[in-house]
């Protein structure tokens, strides 16, 4: 962050219902906004909104929202003297945060150091450790050389275990061996998949654990030593370890055992010196909780936190960036009710399969409890380019019951023509009874579709 941290301009170096949903965070507090945008994005809501809307270049993301040198100089051509990245892109890129910084202008969000120490899963286990935040049993850095020596380790583990890359994420760059036989093949193939996705073959191993559900932190730190958590956040119910549909707080666990590892996330922010929002993430299995990586941006299911807590995580992203004091204290914090949020995706409710195009309708549902980010409006064309993530419903009540009956309503009463929608799978997936209970396992929703899929 530069010296004197004040701004009144934002670059959103993003696109979709994220940059919307920043833009309204920067006008709410008085802060004038730029919105860059490709060729495909020229008809977004957000790029009509803004203050100055600049193209930034061609569809391809390579060659605009991914393309670094481009955002810089669309901040100086703008005046904008700070740059908000929002989720995907170039949110995690400590190079980028590095550059931002080097120019003189502040990036919203932790330093480039912080990044790259988190965004190693194998830095992040060690730093984790050492703050004593518990992390899933595992190899304690890189996969020795030996083919023997792996086995080993694997052994020392126990089967079975999961073969992880050092610089993954989204899923990618892992793979689940319950063989010692199979292991080095596996080990090979993740590796030569490693370099390829993230130009780093370097490996780890970790005990794959059988039936674990995802439980999310969140956290909010300042430059002032301070460090909050905001309680957890379910999301089990994954689809290719993507997530389709989170919950907070997390059903059927111990308020005080939440508390605990809260705290111990906090704690271990301060000692790494954290800044922003972020988020620690871990499988939750027979009482225990394992850490497996950070996530150093704002989160796509940030809204259910702030539902339950009445804290507006955006907004303190900017604020933290201009050098404030967070205003709130731990003991402030109250998680009141019950929030569900389902991401509207434009596909096949059956197949998956992307669905860009023209919306021709896009009636909204409404009533007490629903909340609707999206950028999306009617005449709005899908492009092919990028995720195919339109929106987000958030059902809030006083209760998980509530939640999930103003939900239905709400999604019964969404009409979207023109595109298909994953409505419908949301639809049956809140109908369930295992998923009206709670706390279901990762592994649930792939097989519940395959179920379904099966004659």
């Amino acid at each position: 962050m530069s010296d004197n941290p004040r701004f009144d301009r934002v670059l959103i170096a993003n696109r979709g219902e994220i940059a919307l949903r920043i833009q309204r965070a920067c006008r709410q507090l008085g802060l004038e906004t730029v919105a860059i945008y490709s060729d495909a994005d020229a008809d977004s809501r957000h790029v009509r909104e803004a203050d100055i809307a600049l193209c930034i270049g061609p569809a391809a993301a390579s060659r605009s929202y991914l393309d670094p040198d481009g955002l810089l100089l669309a901040a100086r051509a703008t005046g904008a003297t700070a740059i908000h990245p929002g989720y995907g892109f170039l949110s995690e890129n400590a190079a980028f945060a590095d550059a931002v910084e080097a120019a003189g202008l502040t990036f919203i969000g932790p330093t480039g150091a912080s990044i790259r120490m988190m965004g190693d899963k194998i830095t992040a286990k060690r730093t984790m450790l050492a703050a004593g935040v518990p992390c899933v049993p595992g190899s304690d850095g890189p996969l020795p050389e030996s083919p023997d020596d792996v086995i080993a380790l694997a052994e020392k583990i126990g089967f079975p275990v999961i073969v992880k890359a050092s610089g993954g994420g989204g899923g990618r760059g892992m793979r689940v061996v319950h063989l010692a036989e199979d292991l080095i093949d596996a080990v090979g193939l993740t590796s030569r998949e490693a370099q390829q996705a993230f130009g780093n073959p370097t490996l780890y191993l970790e005990r794959f654990m059988q039936k674990p559900r995802h439980i999310e932190i969140q956290v909010l730190c300042d430059t002032h030593g301070t460090a909050l958590w905001l309680g957890a956040r379910d999301c089990s119910l994954q689809r290719r370890h993507q997530k389709v549909l989170e919950e907070a707080p997390a059903p059927g666990i111990d308020p005080a055992v939440i508390a605990e590892i809260g705290e111990r996330c906090a704690r271990a922010c301060r000692q790494i010196g954290y800044r922003g929002a972020g988020t620690f993430e871990f499988l939750y299995e027979d009482g225990v909780f394992a850490f497996i990586e950070m996530n150093t941006r704002v989160q796509v299911e940030h809204p259910v936190t702030e539902q339950i807590t009445d804290i507006d995580i955006v907004a303190e992203q900017l604020r933290i960036a201009q050098g404030e004091k967070l205003a709130i204290r731990q003991e402030d914090i109250v998680f009141r009710g019950h929030a569900i949020e389902c991401r509207l995706n434009a596909e096949d409710a059956l197949t998956f399969l992307p669905s860009p195009g023209t919306v021709t309708r896009w009636d909204l549902p409404g009533g007490p409890g629903i909340r609707i980010d999206s950028h999306v409006v009617s005449g709005y064309t899908i492009p092919p380019y990028y995720d195919s993530l339109i929106g987000k419903i958030i059902g809030y009540g006083a209760t998980r019951e509530e939640a999930i009956a103003r939900l239905r309503v709400a999604l019964a009463e969404m009409k979207v023509e023109g595109i298909s929608t994953n409505i419908g799978l949301h639809q049956d997936l809140l109908a369930n009874p295992d998923v009206r209970k709670g706390g279901m396992d990762i592994h649930f929703l792939e097989k519940w579709l395959e179920e379904r899929a099966t004659p």
